[in-house]
């Protein structure tokens, strides 16, 4: 290893001595990590759709950029239909997640502006306001009050554009739920906005899977990102705006312009994914019941106290502890990973359990029974 590469060897050494080295790792096992939370990745529906759409001759690559020639029409098809399932004015359609918080933040408060946002809120939305003019300040997980009153101090202090209210509907790492109806509640009374991130939301909860957002939505004041890559099964995201801010995000969000247009089969099977949600309410049944059988077990075997989605946690605390106790569930058939600092609070490394329709209750069972056993190994 010649010394040009010192630096970043140094770097990862560091990471290891933290037990904070990340690498790839293979699908294997069976799945408690994934997204996938209504098994619609693999679908028959989502297949044969994608194949329809090829046949017809829609075509794997968009070519260019939205504004020059990518502007497919299934992409101006699922942004209508879109609209028309979230009840919103306008749904812009990102390659991903993280390229759609990115633009929004950046892009839309302005420079007089105050963006207010959870402390847990998801790393591209971190990005997306590091590259924001506004003024930022991240407040204390989930509580509104303190939404409201780092507002209220900023008013005082002379802040005199609009505040921004940033939060994810559902917590990617705790499975918790924002309160939004307080929060929403603040952006009217502060004559702010209201950003909220659905991505662990959108399919799962609300009428017809429409997020734990569906009441609030179609109000002006009021933003939301549903991630396509996660319950719906295909990949990208479709962020849900007002007309008047959708058509500034086409002429001033960089991550919009210059950024290659998502494929056009991919548009195609997230306009499916849609209608298999109106369709087969019955995913969303039978995950609700996995998940209530999983809250009741941890909390009876583990002291563990439910999530109430299906997002639950496992805390561990030390980072060597989750890692040993990941690959311990790993040799035993299972895909779960240990997720630590960065993407969670120091001393809180855990396990996060992704409960989908990928697996069944015999298969929760035999997991928990691992889990068990593999706690009790490392309290030795």
């Amino acid at each position: 290893m010649t010394a040009i590469f010192s630096d970043y060897v140094a770097t990862l050494e560091g990471l290891r001595r933290k037990a904070r080295l990340r690498s790839l790792a293979p699908q294997r096992g069976v799945d408690f990590t994934s997204n996938d939370f209504l098994a619609l990745a693999g679908s028959s529906r989502l297949k044969a759709a994608i194949m329809a759409a090829m046949e017809s001759g829609v075509p794997a690559g968009a070519g260019g950029s939205r504004l020059l020639r990518g502007n497919h029409p299934e992409h101006e098809a699922l942004e209508a239909e879109a609209a028309g399932f979230f009840g919103v004015d306008r749904v812009l359609y990102f390659g991903s997640g993280y390229a759609a918080n990115s633009a929004l933040f950046s892009t839309l408060p302005r420079r007089e502006d105050l963006v207010v946002h959870d402390a847990l809120i998801h790393a591209s939305a971190h990005e997306g306001i590091a590259a924001s003019k506004a003024a930022a300040v991240g407040v204390a997980h989930n509580d509104a009050n303190v939404f409201d009153e780092t507002i209220r101090n900023w008013r005082k202090n002379g802040g005199r554009g609009r505040p921004w209210v940033a939060v994810e509907s559902l917590y990617s790492m705790d499975g918790d739920r924002a309160p939004l109806a307080a929060l929403a509640d603040i952006a009217d009374r502060h004559e702010g906005f209201l950003l909220i991130d659905e991505a662990h939301a959108t399919g799962v909860f609300g009428a017809g899977g429409k997020g734990l957002a569906a009441g609030l939505e179609g109000r002006e004041n009021v933003l939301a990102l549903h991630t396509c890559g996660k319950a719906l099964g295909v990949s990208g995201a479709l962020l849900a705006v007002p007309g008047i801010l959708a058509d500034y995000l086409v002429n001033r969000a960089r991550a919009f312009i210059y950024s290659t247009a998502p494929s056009p089969l991919m548009a195609a099977g997230v306009r499916e994914a849609l209608r298999i949600l109106n369709d087969e309410p019955e995913r969303r049944v039978a995950l609700e019941r996995l998940v209530a059988f999983v809250g009741d077990q941890l909390k009876s075997r583990f002291g563990i106290e439910p999530s109430g989605s299906q997002i639950q946690p496992v805390v561990i605390g030390d980072n060597a502890g989750a890692v040993r106790i990941a690959e311990a569930l790993q040799a035993q058939g299972f895909d779960i990973r240990a997720i630590r600092p960065p993407t969670v609070p120091e001393g809180t490394a855990r396990l996060r359990l992704s409960i989908t329709l990928n697996v069944d209750t015999g298969q929760i069972a035999h997991l928990l029974d691992c889990l068990a056993a593999a706690m009790e190994e490392h309290k030795r």
